[in-house]
């Protein structure tokens, strides 16, 4: 059998190069060796010298062996739950990527080539990454063998303008506290990327890579259309990418494991009340919080009372952004908090209306499109918080407007409804990040943000992941058998 390989990017050739200059971390020791090649030069990231206490488990004096110990911890997990008689070899480092004041990309890795027609290989004409092909042909297919993943991390997060109020939790025990980023999920999830949790065909423009599909894409299903990804026409496959729920893993493996993961019933808003209007015996659907107190069927009910004047916190001036006013307190004791999003995060809002004695927060989102998931982590945060969309936030702004000082007469009960699992379609498919607008780097190769509990692969970390990456709380590893792990 003809064996086709091909090199992701120049990125990936330089990395392969520079591969012998640099030390190498002792393997990670499981069914899977996974060696962990550090390219950062002296003082820096995985090299850094600064002192440091130990934290969560994690035993490091310095900085940088505290990010290495955490590395070999992550790849052990991996390695315990995957199977190949070739080493996995990774290229990492600590860089600056992308970032601003309020977002950051944590962490970015992929493979370094992809490989077709090998021995082994389950569908003929279709990539797979490296480390995965090396897996099913039981040899490495490099020619010479290279590294099979590159791997970037933030070095600057935390730093003024880079996610500021955020830092890395390099503890190994998944406790991070308010503010952190537990680095060990990131890298569990980069790896995952790495081992194969991609597809390398364009979401943007539906064309294969070098025309050719890739093993994802024969699981990818456009459920508008009936089609999955080998057979679709590349310009359904750009409107499945955008499709928002419509884009589904079609495996069983995946499938048959989802019922015994996502939790029955999806987040929505109960409308009723004598103010209600046209809101009356609706309800709304809502985007779940990754913080708070979790849903539940039999919800939390009382009148809506919105947030109306701004306030400030650590130089951010918005609604819900600090101690909220005497007037708005009074009004949202003991009542639902609508706020509006923008400025600060939603915990911060979350936690601002608690304090002020609110059971439960409406987040009303500020652009058009459905309620999205609502990120962030604060675990004294004990209420229910969920977002509502645009349009339906209008609604209850106008609904509220003949509203008391204490009372609106609008009344909403946050809860689950349904039976439908969170994070599938109605079929049971797990459903795929098919945002709309496209977005690069995330959409497609990712799990719905709508599953809960939260996934390891959802196109964001949550902080209440527990490292776990396999039923009954993770959906990664059966994707990864389907795939041909």
């Amino acid at each position: 059998m003809r064996s086709d390989r091909m090199r992701l990017s120049t990125l990936a050739k330089a990395a392969a190069c520079i591969a012998g200059l640099v030390g190498a971390v002792a393997p990670a020791q499981a069914a899977v060796t996974i060696i962990i090649n550090n390219l950062n030069g002296p003082g820096v990231g995985f090299n850094d010298t600064t002192i440091v206490a130990a934290v969560g488990g994690n035993a490091g004096t310095t900085l940088g062996q505290q990010r290495l110990i955490a590395f070999t911890h992550a790849a052990n997990i991996w390695g315990a739950a995957l199977t190949s008689n070739v080493p996995v070899v990774i290229n990492a480092q600590f860089t600056a990527l992308t970032c601003s004041a309020t977002s950051a990309v944590l962490g970015s890795a992929g493979a370094t080539q992809v490989f077709s027609d090998f021995p082994g290989a389950q569908k003929p004409g279709t990539w797979y990454s490296y480390a995965l092909a090396n897996k099913i042909a039981g040899v490495d297919q490099g020619a010479p063998p290279a590294p099979q993943i590159n791997a970037n991390f933030n070095v600057n997060l935390g730093t003024p303008g880079c996610l500021t109020a955020s830092f890395w939790y390099y503890g190994l025990d998944s406790n991070e506290p308010t503010g952190g980023i537990d680095f060990v999920a990131v890298l569990q999830h980069e790896m995952a990327h790495g081992l194969g949790f991609q597809t390398f065909t364009s979401g943007s423009t539906g064309a294969y890579f070098a025309g050719q599909p890739a093993i994802w894409d024969h699981f990818l299903y456009d459920a508008t259309n009936n089609v999955n990804w080998v057979t679709a026409t590349p310009a359904q496959r750009v409107a499945s990418a955008i499709s928002i729920d419509k884009l589904v893993w079609s495996g069983p493996l995946v499938n048959t494991a989802a019922a015994s993961v996502l939790r029955l019933g999806l987040p929505g808003v109960a409308m009723s009340g004598p103010q209600a209007g046209v809101l009356g015996g609706t309800t709304l659907q809502s985007g779940e919080a990754s913080f708070g107190a979790a849903l539940t069927q039999a919800g939390v009910t009382a009148d809506v009372m919105p947030v109306v004047t701004p306030t400030t916190a650590a130089g951010l001036t918005g609604l819900g952004c600090g101690p909220l006013t005497t007037n708005d307190a009074r009004a949202v004791l003991g009542r639902i908090a609508l706020i509006d999003r923008g400025v600060c995060g939603f915990a911060v809002k979350a936690k601002n209306a608690q304090n002020a004695g609110a059971i439960g927060v409406l987040i009303a989102n500020n652009a058009a499109g459905v309620a999205p998931p609502l990120g962030g982590t604060d675990p004294t945060v004990i209420i229910p918080t969920v977002s509502v969309s645009l349009a339906d936030g209008n609604l209850l702004k106008e609904a509220v407007k003949k509203r008391s000082r204490t009372a609106s007469g609008v009344v909403a009960r946050i809860g689950l409804f349904g039976t439908q699992l969170a994070g599938a379609d109605p079929l049971g498919r797990m459903k795929m990040f098919a945002p709309n607008p496209f977005q690069g780097g995330s959409s497609v190769s990712h799990y719905d943000v709508t599953a809960s509990p939260n996934q390891l692969m959802e196109p964001s970390i949550n902080g209440n992941l527990t490292q776990a990456v396999a039923p009954p709380v993770d959906l990664t590893l059966p994707l990864f058998q389907e795939i041909g792990w």
